[in-house]
């Protein structure tokens, strides 16, 4: 008898506590992240639309990393490389 009830014990043990955890269960997080880069401005050509000579184009500006901070670096004309 007390094998019988040596063994059963312990699986009653084990079928308690998986009804005991089938309760409702309640949870709270907490993310820590990096923050997301602020919308690109884009900047548009000067009010004159027109490039500063021939050969050069308009180049949109962009953001760039300087010290742990994003640095807005403004649109230009740049001139075409040359052809190898």
């Amino acid at each position: 008898m007390k094998k019988i009830l040596g063994a059963l014990i312990p699986v009653g043990l084990v079928l308690a506590s998986g009804t005991a955890m089938a309760g409702p269960h309640i949870a709270v997080g907490i993310g820590v992240g990096v923050p997301v880069a602020p919308a690109p401005v884009y900047v548009a050509p000067p009010v004159v639309g027109v490039a500063p000579g021939p050969g050069y184009f308009w180049t949109p500006g962009y953001f760039y990393f300087s010290g742990g901070h994003r640095v807005w670096h403004a649109g230009f004309w740049a001139r075409r490389g040359f052809r190898r």
